[in-house]
Formats: structure tokens, sequence, C-alpha cells
């Protein structure tokens, strides 16, 4: 806290890694240590209770000395130069032990704020490793293998089936399936052919493809990602102390006021009464509860959450999460499961379900597509001969043998929808993907596919509104399935379509709009987003390391009604803060005309300063009541051994787009 207080040099990302635990942080090692020794000075006589004491102070007071002195260097002041004069007052005083406590104490506080808001970077490096090391350029009608670094604006990028691209570009030509859950987060891969932009970290998928290199390794997609998590991580760390704001006008005006005290004194009466009172006035404006007020519930706050599964990485993001107004909701593993499953499947009269399914899951056998798994999930493996001749047909769907005949599985107009177009309309308004499946040149009938929205989303939706806060949801995904999914979530604002850099500018907008914002994703494309908002909360323990890097708070597990359940806990823990830094500013605002007028000795000031420690701890403990986190009743989800109940259709009204986006992912995004 003394660095952060003084305005000391902020470590860069990476260098520093988070303590794995209490015991790991430097400052409370240090605290424990200052701490027995100032116990020990009390049972050792004279005059090894001295050498303890002064053992105390100076193990105490190396955790805020040097960042204090640092600061000062760059004219820059803090509490810690504050506790550091303090300290020497009561040493001139001939007080020290009071020196002693007041340095164990001061470590204490620095111990626990700065394991509070402790944290890694090593997410935002991993990223980076997305792109490959080499690409393949054609230069002057050659192949040549260039490392990545080395690309130029302009160059043509080979890119083979199964690779990541290594810079943005535009497709020349080929056609393929992408995976760019980096850029957009959703797990459907986007069918791209000539013309189509893609982005730096997305995997090819079967076709061959050249581009047209757009940005430079310094200047991609990836590399503007990290610089949005970075800036927005450094305009927080000028704040991210809670006693840095409290520190700027304090610090300065009791200098100020000693200072006055000494030089007034001295010339209206005796310079050395006037002189130890100056002395005593810096001891009793010593913030030791002041410090210690914020840490303390900070350490309870967390300590409670993190038992309910909500993980919170210090004080100012508890402050962050308590005020927002606004919470931004990213679709895909967020309100929704990001797992695609077979909500419908629409048979031609004649024809049951299950040849449906058959058809399509012979076709779909040997494939590694999102769609197809959530396909084979329907029917029996053990039952299923995989089909002859199966071809990808980039855009469109898949063409093969099965039984002998003709079989054909693909959007609507690759396959025609013939009896059926009602059906698909219907299907695609409530945000599904659809199939259809013929063979034999026989339309069979059509298979949606979904990605589900969370059964509990709803209900938390509801809560955050009860709580007051606008509601916004956030998607890279199509702006039709974005607003089936919005309709059933409740949620009337919804903004589609959009890339990582698209969510950070809207959550800015949205400060600007209404107050602070809370951003909640789970993806690496919703970083610059989170680490842009004032709280930035990654969903579920699975999320991304960058997504939890880039992230504030961390919801362990995916029920989300925790959301509510969090910001409930953190604006008690608020209202405990704000009474703890009133009260020990109270304290101090009593102490100081005292002790400068003679009333207050120095003993009783000390006495002062350890009854108010007391009260502020003690007052502190209590933003660790649970009452705001409720235990919720575990949902069945997929995969945990408990069937998942599927909700029907209906349950996603259709919703008119006003200008529904075209079908940019071909069979596989509509």
């Amino acid at each position: 806290m003394a660095d952060a207080c003084c305005a000391t040099d902020t470590p860069g990302p990476g260098t520093a890694p988070a303590p794995a635990a209490i015991w790991q942080v430097r400052e409370l090692q240090a605290a424990a240590a200052s701490g027995l020794l100032l116990l020990a000075s009390l049972l050792l006589p004279g005059p090894w209770d001295t050498g303890a004491t002064w053992a105390a102070l100076l193990v105490g007071a190396a955790t805020f000395v040097p960042g204090t002195v640092r600061g000062l260097l760059k004219g820059r002041l803090g509490v810690g130069l504050l506790m550091t004069i303090a300290a020497v007052g009561a040493v001139a005083l001939g007080e020290y032990g009071e020196a002693a406590t007041l340095a164990f104490l001061f470590s204490v506080a620095e111990g626990l704020e700065g394991y509070a808001v402790a944290r890694t970077q090593h997410g935002l490096r991993a990223l980076l490793d997305l792109v490959p090391p080499t690409a393949t350029v054609r230069r002057g009608g050659t192949e040549t293998e260039v490392a990545a670094a080395e690309l130029r604006v302009g160059d043509v990028l080979l890119v083979k089936p199964g690779e990541r691209i290594a810079t943005d570009g535009v497709i020349a030509s080929g056609r393929s399936a992408l995976d760019m859950s980096v850029v957009t987060g959703e797990s459907v891969p986007v069918e791209a052919g000539p013309g189509a932009e893609v982005f730096a970290g997305c995997v090819n998928g079967s076709g061959a493809l050249e581009l047209t290199v757009t940005a430079t390794a310094r200047d991609n997609s990836l590399a503007r990602l990290v610089h949005i998590v970075h800036e927005a991580q450094e305009r927080k760390g000028a704040s991210q102390r809670l006693a840095q704001k409290f520190a700027r006008p304090l610090v300065p005006g009791v200098l100020v006021l000693a200072a006055l005290i000494a030089a007034v004194g001295s010339l209206l009466g005796d310079p050395a009464v006037w002189i130890e009172r100056s002395l005593v006035v810096l001891v009793a404006a010593a913030p030791c509860a002041f410090a210690l007020s914020v840490p303390v519930a900070v350490v309870a706050a967390i300590g409670t959450a993190s038992k309910a599964g909500v993980l919170v990485k210090g004080g100012a993001a508890v402050e962050a999460l308590g005020k927002v107004k606004v919470v931004a909701l990213d679709k895909t593993g967020t309100l929704t499961r990001n797992e695609p499953v077979v909500i419908d499947v629409v048979p031609v009269a004649g024809t049951d379900r299950a040849r449906v399914l058959a058809v399509a899951a012979t076709l779909e056998a040997r494939s590694e597509h999102p769609l197809a798994a959530a396909i084979l999930a329907e029917v029996d493996a053990r039952d299923l001969t995989p089909g002859e001749e199966v071809e990808a047909v980039p855009g469109n769907g898949l063409t093969g043998t099965v039984d002998g005949g003709t079989a054909r599985l693909g959007k609507p107009g690759f396959v025609e929808a013939g009896p059926l177009a009602d059906d698909v309309l219907r299907l695609q308004d409530a945000g599904a993907t659809v199939v259809l499946v013929e063979h034999d040149r026989v339309l069979l009938g059509a298979v949606a596919v979904r990605d589900e929205i969370r059964p509990e989303a709803a209900e938390a939706v509801k809560a955050l509104r009860g709580q007051g806060i606008r509601v916004v949801m956030l998607t890279g995904d199509n702006a039709r399935t974005a607003a089936a999914i919005g309709a059933a979530a409740g949620i009337d604002d919804v903004r589609a379509e959009l890339l990582p850099q698209d969510k950070a500018r809207i959550v800015t907008e949205l400060r600007a709009a209404h107050g602070p914002v809370a951003m909640v994703g789970d993806g690496i494309n919703d970083a610059p987003a989170l680490a842009t908002a004032d709280a930035g909360i990654a969903m579920g323990a699975m999320g991304s390391d960058v997504a939890v890097e880039a992230a504030d708070i961390a919801l362990m597990g995916e029920d989300l009604r925790r959301l509510p359940d969090a910001i409930a806990h953190t604006r008690a823990a608020r209202r405990v803060f704000t009474q703890n830094l009133v009260m020990s500013g109270g304290i101090l605002v009593a102490l100081v005309p005292l002790a400068a007028t003679g009333v207050l000795g120095l003993a009783t000031v000390v006495a002062s300063h350890e009854l108010a420690e007391v009260l502020v701890i003690g007052n502190g403990i209590r933003a660790g009541r649970r009452r705001h986190l409720p235990a919720h009743v575990a949902l069945r989800e997929v995969g945990r051994g408990v069937p998942y109940v599927r909700q029907p259709v209906p349950v996603l009204v259709p919703v008119p787009v006003a200008a529904a986006a075209p079908d940019s992912c071909g069979c596989c995004c509509d």
C-alpha cells in the first residue's frame, strides 16, 4: 500500500507473480517477524528489550520506508510518508515501543492489501503464443517460410488446413471453415471465402487458403487486444488501492499542520514544548486505524466470497463491483452453455426422426465440427457406420454415400427446404442453426442445433434488474441468434456481431451514459472489455487464462445467479469500508487538535490509537458475513452424470430484428 499510495513505480506485466498463499506475501512475513520481536521486547529484560524493540521497528519499517523514499524522490506523497515521519517522531520523543508498534501495524496493512490485489499476467503472454512462430508466404513466385514477425502488409500468406493464421488478412482465394473463437468467442466455426476478413490466431479448417496480409505481427488483432488490456489495466492501476485517494489530501495537510504548530508555537512560547507537541500531532495523525480499516474488511469480504465460489482480486475490485450500475453479459459461455445441442428434428411427411438423424450422423461420423458432435450425441455410436466418399463442400455442407445412395447435409439453399421452409424460418428465428438432410435426392428433414441458454440465466437477469442494474448483452454472434437469446434471458439491449475492440468501446460508452460497468465474459475475445470495465468478471472456472487475468472477479462455477449475489455482498462490504473510514477518520480529526493544544499527551494518543484499531478490526470482520451469498441448488448440467433436460424451442420467442445480418457463417452460424 505504501508504494501505491506514494505512487511509486508500477511493475510491468508479468514482472511479479502473485503469491500462491497469504503466508508467501513478503510484507506479511516481515510483519510476523516484527510482531514476534515486539512481543519479545515485552518479555526480555533490559537492555535486550530495547534491542528487540529496535529490531521490530526496522523489520516492520522495511516494508514501506523504501517505497516511501522512492516516491518522495519523485515528488510524491502518501500514507507511507506520514507513517515514516510518525515513527521518526515517536523515536525522537523516546517512545521506541510506539514507533515499533506503528511499523508493525502498518506492515500488516501493507501485507493484507498487497495480498488482496496481487495478480499475474502470464495469460496475456500466452495469448501472443497463439500466433505461429513461422508462416509460409509467396514472394516473387516462390514459396518461402519466414518468421511471423517478418510478415509485411501485402504479402500473400499461404495457410494449410489445420494451421493457425499468423496475422490479419483478407482471403484472396479458397474457402474454409474458420475457428474464430479467439476473436468472436463463438464455438461454431465460420465459413469464409474470397473477400472475407480473417484474424491472427484463428484456426483454419479443411480448406487451403491464400490471404493478402493486412497487418504486421506488431499491429494485428491479437497485438491490439493485448494493448487494450494493458492500457485498461494501467488506467485502473492509478487508483487500484483505496487508501491512495485519501492519502493525497491527508499527508500534506498533516505535515503542514505539524510544521505550523512547531513554528507558530515557538514564536509564542517555549520552542521545546511546541516542537514536542508537533511530534505528538504527527503520532496522533498516524493512520494506523485508517490504514487497517480497508484491508481488514477486504480480507474478510474476499475470504467469505471465495468460499461461495466468487474470487475477488482486491479491495478496488470489491469497491468497483459494489458501485456498478450496468452489467454487460457476453452470450456464449455466459448466458449460454457453449455446448451446441440438437433442440429439434423436423422430418418431412412419411419420414421419422430417427431416419433423419441416422443419415445426418452417418455423414458427420468423422467430423470434428461442433455441430457434428451435437448430432452424433443423438444417436447410438455402436450402430453407426461412417458414410463413404464423404466430402466437405466449403460454405455449404457435406456430401457422401449412405446405404448405397447419394446423401447431402447442409444449409438451406445448398439443400432446398421445400415443404419445411416455414419450419426452417421458425427455428432460425429461435436462434438455431438449421441443416437439411437429403438422401437419394429426396428431402428427409431438418435438424436444428443451438447453444442452449443456461436455465438460471433469466432468473439472474431478473435479480440484477431488481437491484436497479441495467443489463446489456454483447456478442460476436449474428443479430438473429443474439436477439433470440436476449429475449429468452429477458434482456432488451442486445449488441451483436462485435469484435473484441467493439466490446471494449461499448463498455466505455455505457460507463459514460449510465455509470460504473461490470463486464462478464469467459473467453479471450472478452479480455479487452473485461479490463476496460470498472469490474471485469470472468465466468466459470474453465474460462480462458487471459479472461481470468484481465478480470477483477472470477465466478468459479457456472451458476450465473452468483453474479447478483456477489454484487449484493460487495455492496454490503462497501458499507463496512465506509463506516471504518469515517470512524477512523473521525478519530484522527478529534485527536489532532487535542494533541496540538496539549490536552492529550503521547500516552493518551497511543491508547486512543489502540482502541481505534480494535474498533476498526471488529467492524471490518462484519464484511465477511455470508447473508448475501446463499448456497444455490446445483443445476443439472451436461456431462455431470445427470441428464440435461432441454427446454423446448418455444422458450426462445422469435424477435423481429430490424436489420438482421446476412448469413455470414454459411451452414454453421445462421
